[in-house]
């Protein structure tokens, strides 16, 4: 007994020591201290660079010429105060409503244009920007890949790999998640602390980005699904407003007599104008039924499933997670070749194939399970079994592909709604639906003095979004407005000058 469980032990070991003698100890930019590191420099920057065509595949470019000018020249000048300034660092805004900021090794900044609607002057958006670069400038991916490549050395032997989902899964998330690695709240608290610095060095008032906080915690609230990512594992927003008050009044006071940027005004004139929320041309649901009119088809989701939608596909799945629909198109010039292409791609073997018909087009529903791999015992394959129902739609000059999967064990119950989702595809032809507009930000001027919650009012703002729209401009609906004062509204029509 004590042999069998001491040789496995001994073997693990030998395996962390060869890890550990790989590894090399690099100072820390940021803090000057030594520590191991199994990512150079040059693998952070090329990690970056490979990247960065699946962020923007993921969520598309948000395309404004006045916004990418501004985070490139603010990004830039912030590199220059930074603790690594010989990276090649690049900002970009992405085209997502989903309030976040995010960056990759070697110096690749997102924001995204949910995140830049929220903002309310220039030193908020300093602060985040500077947070993010201090996330690249400490290392903290590199860190935490390091982190990950020991721990998965001294549990090997333990690791369990369902063939054929893991493939799947990646499709759903486009192979970003292994990007976006969590940081601790040591490092999150590090980065607020190197956003003040260099929003501060570049002449912000960091102050503003503690008021970002707050913002920050009213949206996490929200009965909307919509908690930001950015506050994924990160301290409680109103404790990092304390922490960064007392960070900005501390820095400040090292540059005595200087008057510290806000810049509001210039901010929301800038943003006048900006795609607010979802972008019904990049695909809705309402009432139940998935909208593309850029594509002009629609589909039903079946109940209470969730829909993750994305410039290269739509995932559904339901809150347990037991199973999942993910539509994209299909690789081929005929159903049989997309078919085939299909199980290439994600190593399957086809149980069954039936022509069918599908909202008046020719189809093609192919059940298959993963292939067999001979390296992985038969009751192991057994337990991790996935099936898949793949639905194949000729559409215009288009192959639509549904691909439904669920744990083999599963697959009957989910089965029916899979052939829900897919069966009832159809062409999309209701001009409320293919003409559907998205809201833009408008920056209003207050007319008089008022409470923000009149003002609002007076501008026609619906009652029931009130409350959202005080959290836009940072402010509460008792808060009182001044005559001249610029504030955020909703419209339907994009600002003629812009």
């Amino acid at each position: 007994m004590k042999t069998t469980l001491v040789q496995p032990i001994y073997r693990l070991l030998l395996i962390a020591v060869g890890l550990l003698l790989l590894t090399t100890c690099a100072r820390n930019p940021v803090t000057g201290k030594k520590q191991v590191m199994l990512m150079s420099e040059q693998q952070e920057i090329a990690l970056g660079a490979q990247s960065d065509p699946q962020v923007l595949a993921e969520f598309g470019p948000y395309n404004n010429a006045a916004m990418q000018q501004f985070i490139n020249e603010k990004g830039q000048k912030m590199v220059a105060v930074s603790h690594r300034a010989n990276l090649p660092f690049q900002f970009k805004i992405v085209d997502s409503p989903v309030v976040n900021a995010f960056a990759l090794p070697g110096g690749y900044v997102y924001f995204t244009r949910g995140i830049m609607a929220h903002f309310n002057d220039e030193a908020q958006f300093a602060g985040v920007l500077g947070h993010e670069i201090g996330h690249v400038t400490a290392r903290h991916s590199a860190n935490q890949y390091t982190k990950q490549i020991l721990g998965q050395g001294l549990l090997i032997g333990g690791l369990v790999f369902i063939k054929g989902f893991d493939q799947l899964a990646e499709a759903a998330s486009s192979g970003l998640q292994l990007l976006f690695l969590k940081f601790g709240r040591e490092d999150e608290s590090q980065s607020d602390m190197l956003g003040v610095e260099y929003s501060t060095k570049i002449g912000y008032d960091a102050h503003h980005m503690a008021s970002f906080f707050t913002t920050l915690d009213r949206l996490s609230g929200n009965p909307e699904d919509r908690i930001p990512t950015f506050l994924s594992t990160h301290p409680d927003p109103l404790d990092r407003n304390k922490k960064v008050e007392e960070l900005a009044k501390e820095w400040q006071a090292k540059y005595p007599g200087q008057q510290f940027a806000i810049n509001r005004d210039q901010y929301l004139r800038m943003i006048d104008g900006l795609v607010y929320g979802e972008d019904p041309q990049q695909g809705f649901v309402e009432n139940g039924i998935f909208y593309a009119p850029n594509l002009k088809f629609q589909y039903p989701v079946p109940a209470d499933w969730q829909v993750q939608n994305s410039p290269q596909q739509v995932a559904m799945a339901p809150k347990d997670g037991k199973a999942m629909i993910i539509l994209n198109l299909g690789q081929g010039q005929t159903l049989d070749e997309a078919a085939q292409a299909t199980l290439t791609e994600y190593k399957l073997t086809a149980v069954s194939s039936k022509p069918i018909t599908v909202g008046g087009f020719q189809a093609l529903s192919v059940v298959a399970d993963p292939a067999v791999d001979p390296n992985v015992p038969a009751n192991q394959q057994q337990q991790q079994a996935i099936r898949l129902e793949i639905t194949l739609i000729q559409f215009q000059n288009m192959i639509i592909r549904f691909l439904g999967v669920s744990a083999l064990a599963d697959f009957n119950t989910y089965l029916p709604s899979f052939q829900f989702t897919a069966r009832n595809f159809r062409t999309l032809s209701d001009p409320d639906k293919l003409n559907r507009k998205p809201e833009f930000i408008r920056i209003v001027t207050v007319p008089r003095n008022a409470t923000l919650g009149a003002t609002l009012q007076g501008f026609n703002m619906p009652t029931d979004r009130q409350e959202e729209l005080a959290v836009l401009n940072g402010m509460q609906l008792t808060d009182m407005v001044t005559q001249g004062m610029l504030i955020k509204v909703l419209g339907n029509l994009k600002p003629s000058t812009k």
